[in-house]
């Protein structure tokens, strides 16, 4: 038997058989339909630059909502949303308070210079101090959180051509199609920026924007040794005295285990600021925490009581703090129940 007389015969045994073998079924679509802008990465860049540049101080009414865990911990605790303010005066100057709701007590008050910072609780009357990087980490989530994180997530930093490099990436992102309903992959940009350090050169951060809008929908900034520090993500722009800003920007910190979602009621630009608006003074009565210490050698010290009204002027306790600064007031301005 020949040779292509063999390999025919074989072919007519197993043609009746193929389809048990072959099968083809139609793949769904799942790449976003939307329609989608064009940008090089110049353009991206002097957008980034540019919003940097145009913002110089914030004044902002808030609503706060927190939650605390994670794979670590093993679950997950989400407090109730309370309202407050955001003020931030470049290049480091930060100032949060949170309010408690109906009654609008202080829940919190935290401040910082860039460099240091303190936070005032008074439901648990302390007073916390320390420095913005976490040098000895505490055991509670919450007691790492510093302002330096929300300032890096609140406003993009500009991109310094001097010191960064700026590297475009296409990339694909997970979204909710408006019409279907079903999740598919919609093309991005994303901006790595590349820093700087010392002789070496380390991602800082990367900047995704959205192709339907080109507008920045999330930030990941990364730590010296490569792992993620905060992944911030940008919803609901709106056009707020020119500027397009997020109005609803949530803060994840994956190391510390932690939350936040800054929901922007009210946002006023580039108004004067003084430097009262971010001195912070321990309450009397308080106990100080100093977290630039580690938690075996931090001491609580109470702080002297405020005069009882039928003190003497001589007494030794004073009524206020070391700024002179009334802690009544619910807003950085000293006016209760309205926007800083």
């Amino acid at each position: 038997m020949s040779r292509v007389f063999r390999l025919a015969f074989i072919a007519a045994i197993l043609l009746p058989f193929t389809g048990c073998f072959f099968r083809s079924h139609r793949l769904e679509q799942r790449i976003s339909t939307a329609n989608l802008r064009e940008a090089a990465k110049d353009q991206l860049v002097e957008f980034i630059n540019k919003q940097a540049g145009q913002i110089k101080t914030l004044n902002a009414t808030v609503n706060i909502s927190p939650a605390v865990g994670g794979s670590k911990k093993g679950e997950v605790t989400e407090d109730t949303d309370v309202p407050g303010y955001v003020l931030v005066r470049k290049p480091g100057m930060l100032r949060m308070i949170g309010l408690v709701p109906v009654v609008r007590n202080r829940m919190f008050d935290m401040v910082s210079d860039g460099i240091n910072f303190s936070l005032s609780v008074p439901p648990k009357n302390k007073f916390i101090v320390g420095r913005n990087d976490v040098i000895h980490p505490s055991h509670s989530s919450l007691e790492n959180l510093r302002p330096q994180a929300i300032m890096d997530a609140l406003l993009l930093g500009e991109i310094d051509a001097l010191n960064e490099i700026a590297v475009l990436e296409n990339t694909t992102e997970p979204v909710l199609e408006a019409k279907s309903k079903k999740q598919v992959e919609e093309p991005d940009y994303t901006l790595d920026v590349i820093s700087k350090n010392g002789n070496d050169w380390n991602l800082s951060r990367k900047i995704i924007f959205s192709r339907q809008d080109l507008l920045p929908n999330r930030q990941i900034i990364y730590d010296k040794n490569g792992n993620v520090a905060t992944d911030a993500r940008y919803d609901k722009y709106n056009n707020l005295n020119g500027i397009n800003f997020p109005t609803k920007i949530t803060i994840t910190r994956p190391q510390e285990e932690y939350d936040i979602i800054l929901d922007v009621t009210k946002a006023r630009f580039n108004e004067p600021l003084k430097d009262e608006q971010f001195q912070l003074a321990q309450p009397p009565g308080s106990q100080l925490v100093r977290l630039d210490l580690p938690e075996t050698e931090r001491m609580e010290i109470p702080q002297p009581q405020r005069p009882k009204k039928n003190e003497k002027k001589g007494s030794s306790s004073h009524g206020t703090g070391a700024h002179g600064v009334d802690d009544s007031s619910s807003s950085p301005n000293q006016t209760e129940d309205h926007a800083p």
